[in-house]
């Protein structure tokens, strides 16, 4: 870690040497190859030692004057419909050409592992499929940002990493997500795509929270102000000071996020942090709520490692984080959460299946910020149960088609109000869900897969599973 602490400081040490001798600087996303948002007001801003300067669009040929203030300049391009290549110049007095400039639609990718998991998998952590996928990843109009992973005690004003066009050699370091969720829009909306990675295994929310969204939390410590690399990647607000501050302004479409393992022991907690921490980048894009889509965490238990006494404490509460991530649905506007409760691989938390939850946020972005209402992305949702003597009726809402994948289920537990769960049966009726037990005489709820590892097996007509769910509200276990 201290190297890397060291690597990043000498790296910052060179990036203002050269600001110093440049007239004109830009942060590293404002390069060529970049993706600017398509029908927007896209805002690029950079410093110069002079005092005045004129960017020209090449798509329209129209010229903006600005004046920075000291040294520093900021200026809205009017996009037009999806196009390119073009080219941006900014001229101070020395001409700046920004070529291969593509317009069309961007999306920021963020969270923790199962996000920054790239199609090379992890050390004998594969992805599924990646061989072919990365052999046929040649695409001009898919554009991919890698940003370098940086934490730090305030607010920074860039973040490098450099923009390339789907290859072999890029994708091969990218997001399996990401990138698959950026081939799969590029090939139906027939535009440029642009994907910027900020993400990092292993970080908690708050990591990624500013310090003003972390203010109503007395209990989370902040950074002293003092300017320098953190040692800690999951010090409270360091990647948003790092990641998330550099990218505020930058045009975009949404963001996809994947993350929350790191949060699984303080799942009440997380149900006010995250919606929050969504609230606060929205705030500060000004852009309204642009679209945020999120996927639940996996159903996840290692057989073959020996876990440690706290990850066995753990695991009582990862359902009840599953939990808070669908309530978050609820809470954030404009939102969408991806299930995947059949997606999990239990001897790994980092599934190898990345191209189904690739799937599963398109369908949100096509269906929600495309208008492809054809395209489904909503699968079972509890709606109420009702109690008949020993036998409790659950109904859901977007259960056309409702089965079981295998014709009958072992997922479902009943109880009573003492709270002792049994294995329930469960069978479909003309509406629903029939749950009972024998050892249950007066039952009061009813939870599906409601455990750190069970395989999903409730599906509606499309496909499409339902999240864990419980029908009660009974206490987190601490």
């Amino acid at each position: 870690m201290k190297l890397k602490i060291l690597t990043g400081l000498l790296a910052l040490f060179f990036l203002q040497v050269n600001y110093s001798e440049a007239k004109i600087v830009l942060p590293s996303f404002f390069s060529n190859g970049m993706v600017l948002q398509q029908n927007a007001q896209a805002a690029i801003w950079g410093s110069s030692d002079k005092n005045a300067l004129t960017i020209t669009s090449s798509w329209d040929k129209k010229s903006y004057k600005v004046q920075p203030a000291s040294g520093n300049w900021k200026v809205k391009l009017t996009t037009p419909a999806a196009g390119g290549p073009y080219s941006i110049t900014i001229d101070d007095g020395e001409k700046m050409v920004l070529n291969d400039v593509l317009i069309g639609e961007v999306w920021i990718a963020s969270g923790q592992s199962n996000m920054e998991m790239p199609l090379k998998g992890f050390k004998d952590q594969p992805v599924a499929n990646a061989d072919e996928i990365i052999k046929n990843a040649k695409n001009e109009k898919i554009r991919l940002f890698l940003s370098e992973k940086v934490t730090w005690s305030q607010p920074l004003t860039d973040v490098k990493g450099q923009w390339k066009s789907a290859s072999s050699e890029a994708v091969t370091d990218f997001s399996a997500v990401a990138y698959g969720f950026a081939k799969n829009l590029q090939a139906k909306l027939k535009v440029p795509i642009g994907i910027i990675q900020v993400a990092w295994g292993g970080t908690l929310v708050q990591a990624w929270m500013s310090a003003k969204s972390l203010s109503p939390y007395p209990d989370v410590t902040l950074p002293q102000d003092n300017n320098v690399a953190l040692e800690n990647k999951n010090v409270a607000t360091g990647l948003f000071n790092g990641m998330i501050n550099p990218l505020v302004g930058y045009q975009i479409k949404g963001v996809i996020w994947y993350q929350g393992e790191q949060n699984r022991h303080e799942p009440e907690n997380y149900l006010k942090l995250f919606p929050a921490m969504v609230a606060d980048w929205r705030q500060r894009w000004g852009i309204g709520n642009f679209a945020f889509y999120y996927v639940q965490i996996a159903p996840y238990i290692s057989k073959t490692e020996k876990l440690s006494k706290a990850s066995l404490e753990l695991q009582p509460k990862v359902p009840f984080l599953r939990e808070a991530q669908l309530k978050a649905e609820k809470i954030i506007p404009n939102s969408g959460m991806a299930v995947i409760m059949d997606v999990g691989a239990q001897n790994t938390i980092h599934p190898p299946d990345k191209q189904t939850v690739s799937d599963r946020l398109t369908a949100l972005a096509l269906n929600k910020s495309y208008g492809f209402k054809s395209v489904p992305y909503q699968g079972p949702e509890f709606a109420n149960q009702v109690v008949y003597g020993s036998k409790v009726f659950l109904k859901f809402n977007h259960a056309d088609g409702l089965y079981f994948k295998n014709g009958t289920t072992a997922n479902f537990e009943i109880a009573g109000k003492d709270q002792v769960f049994y294995p329930a049966n469960a069978k479909m009726t003309k509406d629903g869900i029939e749950v009972s037990a024998a050892e249950v005489q007066n039952p009061v709820s009813v939870r599906y897969a409601f455990k750190a590892w069970a395989m999903g097996d409730l599906f509606n007509k499309n496909g499409l599973p339902a999240s864990s769910f419980r029908t009660d509200n009974w206490v987190v276990p601490m």
